[in-house]
């Protein structure tokens, strides 16, 4: 027979053996299939404690992964997936906090109400805190089916509640203004404002993300037409472009990039970009960043009569309902036949 005991730290003011709200270490004695056994459970939950021995009395196998080792093994794995540097710093700094939160615990000792605890430290807006919890939910997900943990504690626990933003392009005389802007915006070194100016044509013309606009090459750039791979899909996308972007970017001196040098990280180019856009768009008295341009590329397709699944690949999205999710009403096919139908019934009606 097997029996939970605590040992207590120095300073902690509980003496039972059996103290059950303490975080003092739980530690196992006793006899199990024959065998004597006194040792550290490596959990300090008296409820994970408890379950760890029925495992042991009952002979089922206890993975004495811990924690930091498990964050090290879902680390590698994600860089052999090669995931993109922008996930796996994210998920680099998850493992962060895992392994300076819980330390050597066994990561299939961690409860429920551990990760309630840890979710409680994170002072984040509701969005962030559900991308947050669908990353801690990858890490269990993938212990468990190493069989380090017999579930997934993440799984249960919900995600805030996100009240999405409505979407908000620029309109006409929005854009425009901050075309004349870029007339006022600083010309340091030389050259920086038609930069700036191409930057911003072909933000509102391809619909591409920041990264990616700041990632062409001019051997992607030919005929009009520029050629990317998208950095959230990896899908390969035509993007054809008006002439006087085309133009716009042909002006332009520089080395394999448009807006980029190529040394240095991406991530530190895309920082230097939106305090780019920032500066202008004070200078033009509106507020926006560089995704609203993305918004006014598709309300415009969409608008003019452009198929969602259509606007969806150009888009790169991963599924058609993402792009269904945001831009849905502004579907011109759509909204045609809602009027067809409002119509026809105010024509019965009368």
């Amino acid at each position: 027979m097997l029996t939970a005991y605590r040992r207590h730290l120095d300073g902690c003011k509980s003496t039972t053996r059996d103290e059950k709200k303490c975080q003092c270490p739980v530690w196992v004695q006793g006899t199990a299939h024959g065998v004597s056994i006194r040792k550290s459970l490596s959990v300090r939950s008296w409820e994970a404690g408890q379950k760890l021995i029925r495992d042991i009395e009952v002979g089922t196998q206890v993975s004495t992964e811990t924690v930091k080792s498990a964050g090290e093994k879902f680390l590698a794995d994600c860089a052999a997936r090669q995931l993109g540097p922008a996930q796996m710093g994210k998920y680099k700094l998850l493992v962060e906090e895992l392994t300076e939160r819980f330390g050597d615990q066994r990561v299939g000792s961690l409860t429920v109400d551990d990760l309630r605890a840890y979710r409680e430290s994170w002072t984040l807006s509701p969005i962030t805190s559900s991308k947050k919890l669908e990353r801690l939910r990858t890490f269990f997900k993938f212990c468990n089916e190493s069989g380090w943990a017999s579930g997934n504690p993440a799984k249960v626990i919900k995600a805030p509640k996100v009240k999405q933003k409505p979407t908000l392009p620029f309109s006409d005389t929005e854009v425009e203004k901050l075309l004349t802007a870029v007339a006022e915006y600083p010309d340091r070194p030389h050259g920086r404002r038609e930069q700036v100016r191409a930057f911003l044509l072909v933000l509102r013309y391809s619909g591409l993300r920041i990264g990616d606009v700041i990632k062409m090459r001019r051997a992607d750039f030919s005929d009009g037409k520029i050629l990317l791979y998208t950095q959230k899909t990896g899908q390969p996308v035509w993007l054809p472009l008006p002439s006087h972007v085309t133009n716009a970017l042909s002006e332009l001196p520089g080395s394999a990039y448009f807006f980029w040098s190529g040394n240095g990280k991406l991530k530190s180019a895309v920082a230097d970009w939106q305090r780019s856009l920032a500066k202008l768009c004070k200078l033009a008295g509106i507020g926006g960043h560089a995704h609203r341009f993305r918004d006014t590329f598709a309300v415009g397709l969409l608008s003019a009569g452009v198929t969602l699944e259509d606007v969806s690949v150009l888009l790169g999205h991963s599924s058609i309902r993402i792009t269904e999710k945001h831009y849905a009403p502004w579907v011109k096919s759509r909204q045609n036949s809602l009027e067809a139908a409002v119509s026809k019934a105010w024509k019965i009606a009368s």
